[in-house]
């Protein structure tokens, strides 16, 4: 339940530091249903349902970049980033983008890519969109099961979805000692922030879950007048460091409230990254009714703790 409380069944351990910040990297990802649209919370029925997305950014405003053309690969883990979850090679979890959307999933000899599904999100989108699911392939017998991603060991049924480029995969299956990345399913375990082969400073994240209750990070941006304002950006750097952009927007359907929204975060310390944009420069900024020192575009870390299992932290942006 959005905007209408702050620890639900129990308390969370949030901790504030703050500094100076760079600009928010391009475009986004994010998990939907196979036509595009959202469910509440993130939270999915099955694994079947969790199709992959990205663009400029969920209800990102129309002069937000989306992903940098090129072709990617994508894992899903654990929320830490220690588990990994996919059981297909990495050549099959492989799409393009063109036009900051992701258009299809790479064909491959065998059939292994994964299936696909029509966008209609973001409004109007390009009418090649796709969405991307994220169980596995298995094309070439249509009949038959595919295999899907593993059960998370997360107990509140938490996962992470990654996206990387292609090249910087690579790069980062070498640095594990893997030299042909995208024939293995897994370039090795985590070692120094590098999960499987993903880097995370040149990756993006996404959290979902198949049932359970939500446990999320949500910003609100407060106009000179106060209302609340849609639109507005922050970057968050999950615990791994990885990072995505997040939007304010409303969805009365989906329980959204003038909030840029971060699903299902992990245990452990999130930042949230506030910077002066169009329509808002930040003044005062305040985690669950705390105000901060310092006032100004800066990084708030949020630590969640195992204590908190549900419900919202709210970083609340009074603009100036």
């Amino acid at each position: 339940m959005k905007g209408r409380f702050l620890f639900g069944a129990a308390a969370a351990v949030i901790a504030a530091s703050m500094g100076l910040v760079a600009s928010a990297p391009d475009g986004a990802i994010f998990t939907t249903l196979p036509d595009g649209s959202r469910v509440n919370y993130n939270i999915y029925a099955s694994k079947p349902d969790v199709y992959l997305d990205g663009g400029p950014g969920d209800q990102a405003p129309v002069t937000a970049a989306g992903l940098p053309d090129g072709r990617y690969v994508f894992q899903v883990t654990s929320p830490s980033g220690k588990t990994l979850l996919s059981v297909d090679p990495a050549r099959c979890r492989q799409f393009d983008v063109v036009g900051g959307v992701i258009v299809n999933a790479v064909a491959q000899f065998d059939s292994c890519q994964h299936a696909v599904g029509i966008d209609k999100d973001h409004g109007a989108p390009p009418a090649n969109a796709r969405t991307i699911q994220l169980c596995g392939g298995g094309l070439a017998d249509p009949t038959a099961p595919t295999a899907c991603f593993l059960d998370t060991p997360n107990p509140g049924g938490e996962y992470k979805a990654w996206v990387t480029n292609v090249a910087d995969f690579l790069a980062g299956c070498a640095a594990l000692g893997q030299n042909n990345g995208l024939n293995v399913v897994d370039c090795g375990a985590k070692r120094q922030g590098n999960a499987h082969g993903f880097v995370p400073s040149d990756s993006k994240t996404d959290n979902f879950k198949v049932r359970g209750l939500p446990r999320e990070i949500d910003t609100r941006f407060f106009g000179l007048g106060g209302g609340l304002l849609d639109g507005m950006g922050v970057v968050w750097v999950d615990t791994n460091g990885a990072s995505n952009n997040k939007y304010s927007y409303e969805d009365l359907s989906l329980d959204v409230h003038h909030e840029a929204h971060v699903e299902d975060v992990e245990d452990g310390t999130h930042q949230i990254i506030v910077y002066d944009q169009p329509g808002c420069t930040a003044g005062a900024i305040y985690v669950n009714g705390k105000r901060l020192p310092k006032t100004g575009p800066q990084t708030v870390s949020v630590n969640v703790g195992q204590s908190f299992t549900w419900g919202t932290i709210f970083v609340d942006v009074y603009c100036r």
